[in-house]
């Protein structure tokens, strides 16, 4: 019996019109502080307010930035500059001696040069253990 097997399912469900709910309660949420401050406060002066609020609503609904919403860009930008952080610094001189005997091994390194014959006689060798094993070869 065959089944249905979800090929999307990293993406989130479209529920009212082309927007996802996230992007909806962002756009809505920013029309409503809007029209609070266009009532509240002179036109004039709400103005670069509403600019403000509605760019940021509309920035947190579409803005993706490393396939990542803008929302947890901003929650790790300002978790990072709230926290306490800790800077360490440990001179490690065990590494400069390991890459040192790394070149001079590499240096030392002599490769035996293998003449036809003897080629021929490992690779013949090789064939035969390998029909053995798999049960091919013929007694």
């Amino acid at each position: 019996m065959k089944y249905s097997v979800p090929q999307f399912i990293d993406v989130e469900d479209k529920i009212f019109g082309p927007f996802t709910f996230r992007q909806f309660a962002y756009l809505v949420g920013g029309g409503g502080i809007c029209y609070m401050l266009l009532k509240l406060l002179p036109t004039i002066v709400a103005v670069i307010p509403v600019i403000i609020v509605g760019g940021l609503a509309a920035s947190l609904a579409f803005v993706k930035v490393n396939s990542k919403p803008l929302i947890n860009v901003l929650d790790s930008g300002f978790s990072y500059m709230i926290k306490k952080k800790l800077y360490l610094w440990k001179k490690d001189e065990t590494q400069k001696v390991k890459k040192k005997e790394e070149i001079e091994v590499k240096t030392q390194t002599y490769l035996p040069r293998i003449s036809e014959s003897k080629l021929h006689d490992i690779s013949w060798g090789l064939d035969v253990l390998t029909k053995d094993t798999s049960g091919t070869s013929e007694k």
